[in-house]
């Protein structure tokens, strides 16, 4: 059989991709891999936003999976499996969806940050004839590094390290929690990079066609999401030091900004006073910088002639601080006093 509906279920992924090619040019294209044959073919050369047509093989009693995939043009090419679905005579339903703080197109989060993880599950059966496929399904819980100034880029995923695994016997939705640090990702604390992965499989199964050829459906992925990992950024501030007198002129100052967040504008403020987080102050100029990126970055700026944002003499107090979607922290600081006044020591003789 041909099923009509089959891509419709994957359009939202193809939303999704459309929206990313706003900076990157992307192809999407849909694999289907027949069960238990393995035969595997490219359903379209090219998928539009919002595609729906009937699969090109026909779906035999084994049952078939589609894989959406989209291809940027990179250089190399980069290429990133969006969604998948699996269609079958009694096959659960399973949606997995993951959420952070981050509302970027590809889940992502910061090592410090909670995400979430929706997975709803329909069509399970529960009658004493029913197979045992029909009753349930294996979500499993995979991690993956990234290493050292790892990006993802041509990761191998098969080498994830299987984390947990449990059976789901019920229909309906549920939401797992995963807390701040409580990510499986392994790696140097803060600096933690890489990937959690989530996925749903069918249970095997062996089942006898009209034709009375038997088949054997092997376990089989319905659903999958997975969630970038990226480490905290940190920075210094080099040129001044804490409780230094500056006189007349500020000096040259050193940013060196490290793992700034994909999405995030970074920048050194200054206020009068001692160091109080959540203080507004003055932005130096030629310090603010923002990513608009898919990995991490890092940078190091050099700040001149900034004189103008100081309007007095006293106690002053520079921040370096990070704005991301999970809010605005403070990197680093040091507090120090000005005093640009000019003293004239000397004395008048008059002659009489």
């Amino acid at each position: 059989m041909k099923s009509p509906a089959i891509l419709t279920a994957l359009s939202l992924s193809l939303l999704a991709a459309d929206a990313a090619a706003q900076e990157v040019i992307y192809t999407n294209f849909i694999r289907q891999f027949q069960t238990p044959t393995n035969v595997v073919w490219d359903a379209s050369s090219e998928v539009s936003p919002a595609d729906s047509r009937e699969s090109d093989l026909a779906i035999n009693p084994g049952g078939a999976r589609f894989e959406l995939w989209t291809v940027a043009n990179t250089s190399p090419p980069t290429s990133r499996l969006l969604d998948t679905a699996y269609v079958g005579t009694y096959v659960p339903v399973a949606t997995v969806t993951i959420r952070s703080e981050d509302p970027y197109i590809i889940p992502r989060t910061r090592v410090d940050r909670p995400f979430y993880v929706d997975i709803e599950v329909t069509g399970l059966l529960n009658g004493a004839s029913d197979p045992a496929a029909s009753k349930a399904v294996k979500l499993t819980r995979h991690m993956q590094s990234y290493g050292v100034g790892g990006t993802g880029i041509n990761l191998d995923r098969t080498q994830a390290s299987l984390v947990s695994q449990s059976f789901i016997t019920t229909n309906g939705p549920q939401t797992i929690t995963v807390p701040a640090m409580g990510t499986a990702v392994t790696g140097p604390g803060s600096k933690i990079r890489g990937e959690e992965r989530f996925t749903i499989f069918s249970i095997e199964d062996s089942r006898i066609a009209p034709d009375g050829v038997t088949y054997v459906v092997p376990e089989t992925q319905i659903a999958s999401k997975l969630i970038q990992i990226w480490p905290m950024a940190d920075g210094f501030i080099t040129g001044i030091s804490s409780n230094q007198l500056v006189r007349y002129q500020l000096p040259q100052l050193t940013l060196t900004l490290n793992d700034l967040y994909p999405s995030s504008t970074t920048y050194v403020q200054v206020y009068m006073g001692e160091p109080q987080l959540g203080t507004q102050g003055r932005i130096v100029p030629g310090s603010a910088i923002t990513i608009n990126d898919s990995v991490p970055v890092s940078r190091v700026l050099v700040i001149d002639d900034y004189d103008e944002v100081f309007d007095e003499d006293g106690r002053w107090t520079m921040e370096l601080v990070t704005d991301t979607p999970f809010g605005v922290e403070r990197l680093a600081y040091v507090s120090f006093d000005l005093d640009r006044t000019i003293k004239v020591n000397g004395s008048f003789v008059t002659i009489e």
